[in-house]
């Protein structure tokens, strides 16, 4: 260590004095706070050739009546094969896909309710109400009409 002249003045070995101009901005392609609640997720992308008309009402159809025997396999199948290149099949995929989740909590709050003898009732009741309304959904998408279930959960955006 060094030690301080009679002038009491700190020793000057390496100091550096700040730039005479202060601080500089940083430029201005540096980088961009996001803004205020982040960024938006990014749209979907629709690739490859538009789907025909048919073809979109087809697979709408399978969202649908697929169902009834798959439960939420169909619209789950047809989200994740036709969902990117048609937003009229997604929608409808999305719209049963959310509704056969619904129906099977229905289904397993009815399977614990029967316990107490009620899910003997609510069971066949949740199944016929499924049924009933993805013939519904069934003959809208045939039409080439949106359809939005009735108590679906919109778990699936």
């Amino acid at each position: 260590m060094s030690e301080p002249d009679s002038n009491n003045q700190p020793p000057q070995d390496q100091y550096q004095p700040p730039p005479a101009n202060g601080y500089q901005a940083p430029p201005s392609n540096g980088y961009q706070a996001p803004p205020q609640g982040g960024y938006p997720p990014p749209p979907p992308q629709y690739s490859g050739q538009p789907m025909r008309p048919d073809e979109e009402r087809t697979w709408s159809l399978l969202a649908h009546v697929g169902t009834i025997i798959l439960g939420f396999i169909a619209p789950l199948i047809v989200l994740l094969v036709k969902g990117n290149e048609s937003p009229t099949v997604r929608a409808h995929a999305v719209e049963s896909l959310n509704f056969q989740i619904t129906a099977s909590i229905g289904y397993i709050a009815s399977y614990i309710l029967m316990v107490v003898l009620i899910g003997f009732i609510t069971l066949p009741a949740i199944w016929i109400l499924a049924v009933v309304f993805a013939i519904m959904a069934t003959m809208a998408a045939s039409s080439g009409k949106p359809y939005k279930y009735p108590f679906a959960l919109r778990l699936v955006k």
